[in-house]
């Protein structure tokens, strides 16, 4: 059963959403304040993080959270979810370490669907790597089982849709590609 936490500092949002995640069959802890939350994951992380960016006094204490949490480890998915809209809030998110930011107007099978979906790619980073699965060209590695790339053994971050396009490049070097392709 995976593990989340919720980091929401008005109750009965924090309750809704435990309520519907624990319907879907995940356990899920409720913090309403960073340093309490920053504690839990001390003793132990989370499988996954939703965490709103105000909390109580700190305007900005998801943020905060985000950052210390990335770097207890640097693959536990982190979802913002909060009611700050701005193109601002969501790149400063997403820089800081977030893989998705979501706002609160977001429905709940759309939240559940993202939560499943960062599951199953960090899923799919604990597999062991099968050689047959590694394509290496130069300084390029793919990893087509765990959909990474690697430039100088430097990981990129890329779309679904980016790395298909590399791997088939690289899978066939000098062939043509059209635009259908």
């Amino acid at each position: 059963m995976k593990n989340i936490a919720i980091v929401e500092d008005e109750a009965a949002i924090r309750e809704n959403y435990t309520d519907v995640l624990k319907k879907h069959g995940y356990m899920v802890h409720g913090y309403d304040n960073r340093p309490d939350a920053l504690h839990a994951f001390e003793q132990k992380l989370p499988d996954l993080a939703i965490i709103d960016i105000g909390l109580q006094d700190e305007i900005d204490g998801g943020f905060s959270l985000c950052q210390s949490l990335r770097a207890m480890s640097p693959t536990v998915p982190i979802i913002f979810l909060t009611a700050r809209d701005s193109d601002f809030d969501t790149v400063c998110g997403l820089r800081m370490g977030a893989d998705d930011y979501l706002t609160k107007d977001t429905s709940l099978p759309h939240l559940i669907a993202r939560i499943a979906a960062l599951f199953r790619r960090s899923d799919l980073m604990a597999m062991p790597t099968e050689q047959d699965s590694l394509m290496e060209r130069g300084h390029l590695t793919i990893d087509k089982n765990r959909m990474q790339v690697c430039w100088k053994q430097q990981a990129v971050e890329l779309t679904v849709t980016e790395f298909w396009m590399v791997y088939a490049l690289a899978k066939r070097p000098g062939h043509v590609k059209s635009r259908q392709d």
